[in-house]
């Protein structure tokens, strides 16, 4: 029984007990077979790069999986998650600074376009330019629909933060693309 699971969930379960582990490994299993594909592409609107999406992604949740067994109310999980990726990206670009690394503009494989997705890359372009919490702000309340409040709470600020990086992030958003980008899309 206990050879079929992962390290991860012997180490676990020696340390809580196999009743507690059992149930949190299927709850667990569960909630990524529902979030993955939602969580990788928050994480790619906030990276801009799949790579990095998908490393930013399986950190939060390893980090959900080592804390999930000690969370007493598991209700509100998914955004738990969401808060998760927000805050593992945040703290990637934190480390970015201090990072020695030269990082190219050119990506080592071709990109393939979709008819009629220009205007997407064009924007996911723009976003990637702005500074890491204000993409996190954009994306949180444009892309996830999250209210200013609940984006407050996923980033640990106030909601006249949210606000205000968000008016800073379209602001920088629409001098970036130009005033004819918003036109030629509503005559479209």
């Amino acid at each position: 029984m206990a050879e079929d699971a992962c390290p991860c969930v012997a180490l676990a379960t020696a340390a809580t007990g196999w009743g507690t582990t059992l149930s949190w490994e299927t709850e667990f299993a569960e909630l990524f077979d529902r979030c993955a594909d939602s969580m990788r592409f928050t994480a790619y609107l906030l990276c801009g790069n799949w790579h990095e999406a998908e490393d930013v992604m399986q950190s939060a949740f390893m980090k959900l999986y080592q804390a999930g067994p000690k969370l007493a109310d598991r209700s509100g999980i998914e955004a738990y998650l969401r808060q998760v990726v927000v805050r593992t990206f945040l703290a990637e670009r934190r480390r970015l600074r201090w990072r020695r690394e030269e990082l190219t503009d050119a990506p080592p494989e071709e990109i393939f376009t979709a008819p009629g997705a220009e205007d997407g890359l064009v924007v996911w372009e723009a976003l990637s330019t702005l500074p890491a919490r204000q993409r996190a702000v954009l994306v949180l309340r444009y892309w996830n629909d999250m209210s200013v409040e609940d984006v407050a709470a996923a980033l640990g600020c106030s909601s006249g933060t949210v606000k205000s990086q968000s008016s800073k992030g379209l602001l920088t958003l629409r001098r970036k693309l130009g005033p004819g980008f918003d036109r030629s899309r509503q005559e479209a």
